[in-house]
């Protein structure tokens, strides 16, 4: 059984940090690429970064800009999504999820190609 389990999420000030994990188990963890997802009340998932399975590329959400930084750690089938100078708009429900990479270079940021997600963490950012 898959299961995706991210932690880290919380209350942070503007401007301030989260590292958000997500611990993968039940897949062969090195063979899929990871995304990042948020999901605001009344408004669509939408991508917010990944990585290929290797680690060797990353991929961002427009409205990143810098902030955040998504890297993995294989042998410990664990992904991370490190947040800086958050603002109240970042506030969300943050999802990973994991999509089958036939290749190292394969990445997909469409929530519709992913095969397994976790439950969410939520972020809330004051202001």
């Amino acid at each position: 059984q898959v299961q995706l389990v991210e932690s880290g999420g919380g209350l942070v000030q503007a401007g301030g940090s989260l590292r958000l994990s997500c611990a993968a188990s039940g897949l062969t963890f090195s063979m899929y690429s990871m995304g990042w997802f948020r999901q605001a009340p009344g408004k669509e998932r939408e991508f917010v970064g990944g990585i290929t399975r290797g680690g060797g590329r990353t991929y961002y959400g427009d409205f990143v800009e810098g902030r955040f930084t998504v890297s993995r750690d294989n042998p410990k089938k664990t992904v991370y999504l490190q947040m800086s100078s958050l603002k109240p708009e970042d506030t969300a429900v943050y999802y990973c999820a994991a999509d089958y990479s036939s290749t190292t270079a394969y990445f997909r940021p469409r929530s519709a190609d992913y095969d397994y997600w976790g439950q969410g963490t939520q972020v809330t950012v004051s202001s």
